[in-house]
């Protein structure tokens, strides 16, 4: 079959180079020239080595790009959906752009699926009509579903062909169709849903239950502070119990979905009280990181933080929502923040880096520069590079021997024999 993906971002070149490697002719389709540029000269810009391969496979077996919509059997939109914190609602534009774009091109027996992770109702209410603009009916004369990627970065390849799926149609027939296009090419389960709000709302569910849980053992950590607990401790030992698996606390929680996709199940439900005090938690805990620093130095007036780590996660390359960028910001009182700022921040040096960070708009810096005369450093991602750190050597650097280290990475023992104060959670 000739199939259209509209976005070429993280999950649409994801899905085009998934069927293209299993024998589908491949358009992909994006606004942005430099995509379909870097797509055309065979230069994706892709951090992660096992994925550029597969998208260079792809891209051998018959994937190409292409500036503006193409007829085909199958279109899969996969364009952003960011949060439009003003409104309190997800903004759908691009999905509503690329929408009428698949109508200019729509005919009979074609197929719609929609990956973008979006509100309940979306599918139904804001695809359908636009589509329906091609005078041809959803159901009726064409096939309309959805169905949520799950990938996560840094094991793209592998997530994409071997995580379950869950299909929901406008009806029972575009339920059916569009799952038999994923059994066909993946080695997970296909799950159908009883219809595309659903699915929609199936994967909502998903990360508003791993960012719950991750602000469960979060709010564990300030409690644990108040009664000179070590959280970490306390953890370990609740989880001997059979029915008890607390997550692990951290400095927040980043990426380009917990922070965000649970707060489409608010759009339109008043019922997510437990949802929105997890966010308050998880966009809390960088004040906190700070206020650890600011507890061990005294003030962090007139210092120098090196923030180590500015990805979302260890070992990726995606800064989106990171919570080091988050810390690092807030000190030097470029961004809101719940807590007193330093006076305006300008006093502080605050010194980004990060091994594995390709966000060109970032000054990163080495590790020897970030670090050398600062008076702490803050470890802010669980990179396999910071758990070897050598105390010794970054004793030489710092201006005090003063880690604060959110993520337990580092062996406080040996780091404490070597002169430091590692300050946790």
């Amino acid at each position: 079959m000739h199939l259209c993906v509209h976005g070429l971002g993280y999950v649409g070149l994801a899905t085009a180079s998934l069927f293209a490697n299993n024998g589908h002719d491949v358009t992909g389709y994006d606004v942005d020239d430099g995509v379909i540029e870097a797509i055309r000269t065979g230069e994706p810009s892709i951090s992660d080595p096992e994925f550029e391969t597969y998208v260079l496979d792809a891209l051998s077996s018959g994937l190409t790009a292409s500036d503006r919509p193409v007829s085909a059997d199958v279109h899969f939109i996969c364009v952003p959906t960011p949060y439009d914190y003003e409104a309190d609602r997800a903004n759908l534009t691009y999905v509503e752009q690329a929408s009428a774009a698949i109508a200019d091109v729509l005919e009979p027996d074609d197929v719609v699926v929609l990956e973008s992770t979006v509100p309940p109702g979306t599918t139904q209410k804001t695809l359908a009509p636009i589509l329906s603009d091609s005078d041809l009916s959803p159901g009726v004369d064409f096939d309309l579903g959805y169905t949520p990627e799950t990938v996560m970065p840094g094991n793209t390849v592998t997530e994409i062909r071997t995580n379950d799926r869950i299909v929901g149609g406008v009806d029972d027939d575009s339920t059916a169709t569009i799952a038999a296009l994923y059994e066909d090419i993946i080695d997970g389960a296909v799950h159908t849903a009883p219809d595309a709000t659903t699915a929609e709302f199936v994967k909502l569910v998903q990360n508003a239950h791993r960012d719950v849980n991750i602000a469960y053992a979060n709010m564990l950590a300030l409690v644990a502070a108040d009664y000179g607990v070590d959280v970490r401790t306390a953890i370990d030992l609740s989880n001997n119990h059979p029915r008890v698996d607390i997550l692990d606390p951290g400095p927040g929680v980043g990426g380009h979905c917990l922070p965000v996709d649970p707060l489409f199940l608010g759009q339109d439900s008043e019922e997510t009280t437990l949802i929105d005090c997890a966010r308050r938690v998880n966009d809390r805990m960088p004040d906190y990181v700070i206020t650890r620093l600011e507890d061990a130095l005294g003030t962090v007036r007139g210092a120098t933080i090196a923030v180590l780590g500015v990805t979302y996660k260890g070992n990726v390359s995606d800064t989106r929502n990171s919570p080091g960028l988050a810390i690092a910001r807030r000190l030097a009182g470029h961004t809101r923040s719940e807590r007193p700022l330093p006076d305006g921040g300008d006093n502080l040096d605050v010194r980004l880096h990060d091994p594995v960070a390709t966000d060109p708009t970032l000054a990163l810096q080495s590790q020897t520069e970030a670090l050398d005369g600062a008076d702490a450093a803050v470890i802010a991602a669980s990179h396999d590079q910071f758990t070897d750190l050598d105390p010794q050597r970054v004793g030489e650097l710092l201006e005090k021997r003063l880690v604060v280290d959110p993520l337990a990475l580092l062996d406080a023992d040996r780091w404490a024999d070597a002169g430091f104060e590692v300050v946790g959670l």
